[in-house]
């Protein structure tokens, strides 16, 4: 069965990729798998600077997720386009590059130094981070500073660009034609929920920072709402994420108006997920009767 998918920028073996922040750089996972299998690798994300990240601990489990406040750890854009870029470039996969800054001028910087390499197939703006201090949420959270990013970068970059957006704001649909004005080629949906957990002996929150980043089964329904209704407002292509675990999840995503989709915390659980899904991908769309996924894109649509 085909599996393919045709998106800005990238030619998709299959729609499945692990989502930025949960796969790092897929050095650990390459021990367990090809890497080629994957339709693309969505990079952790990178800053101009090296980042230390906050305070520990950062990760905490929740009844149906899980509650992060990494805050962008990573080496440095340089770091990346020198070593992790060429080593994810000897597999037969997508590479996309997810940005991230403190500020505007920082955005147009890392983006421009992506165009140092040719490996790197498409960029993910990070306009969602709800766990640092300055940048990320800050422009993710306002219509006219998510498009006056995205225009910058656009400019800055020769890639497509792919904007992830937050469920944090009042509507999510306005962001999303905010950044399709700005010449956006895609949209990422959606970044984690802001939650927060308390150690009831010592009344503490478990996190350090105190809120952190929902993620994993409980936003789904989430997710799948806020795509339903920006595919009914906008035309570009959506990477679909949150809380998918299975091929049965992948094609709800499909029908209610994404074109691929990231896996995240499910990689935690089970390092093979992503394989898992694309190996029951073909199964699953036969029994609901498509025979590609273009053939849900074509025909997705919910019925009432």
């Amino acid at each position: 069965m085909n599996l393919s998918v045709k998106l800005p920028g990238l030619n998709l073996k299959n729609p499945i990729m692990p989502a930025s922040g949960c796969f790092g750089f897929g050095k650990e996972y390459s021990e367990y798998y090809d890497l080629s299998l994957l339709g693309g690798v969505m990079m952790k994300a990178a800053t101009q600077f090296e980042r230390l990240g906050n305070p520990t601990p950062r990760v905490a489990e929740t009844s149906a997720g899980m509650l992060n406040a990494i805050g962008l750890q990573n080496p440095g854009v340089q770091q990346i386009i020198d070593h992790e870029v060429p080593r994810l470039a000897k597999y037969d996969t997508s590479i996309i590059a997810n940005i991230a800054g403190s500020s505007i001028e920082e955005y147009e910087f890392v983006a421009a130094s992506f165009n140092q390499t040719t490996d790197v197939d498409a960029l993910e703006l990070n306009i969602s981070c709800p766990n640092v201090k300055e940048g990320g949420i800050q422009f993710g959270t306002d219509p006219f500073m998510a498009k006056k990013v995205t225009e910058v970068v656009k400019k800055a970059s020769n890639k497509p660009v792919y904007v992830k957006l937050s469920p944090n704001v009042h509507n999510i649909v306005e962001m999303a034609k905010a950044v399709e004005e700005a010449g956006a080629d895609g949209l990422s949906m959606i970044n984690t929920l802001t939650g927060m957990k308390i150690h009831l002996p010592s009344r503490k929150p478990l996190i350090a920072n105190k809120t952190g980043g929902l993620s994993g089964p409980a936003i789904k329904p989430v997710a799948i709402r806020m795509i339903y209704e920006v595919r009914q407002q906008v035309s570009i292509p959506i990477i679909g994420m949150g809380g998918i675990t299975s091929a049965e999840d992948v094609l709800e995503y499909l029908i209610a108006g994404a074109d691929a989709v990231a896996v995240g915390t499910a990689n935690f659980q089970n390092p093979f997920v992503c394989v898992d899904i694309i190996n029951e991908l073909p199964e699953v769309l036969e029994q609901y009767g498509f025979n590609s996924i273009e053939d849900v894109i074509e025909k997705r649509g919910i019925t009432v």
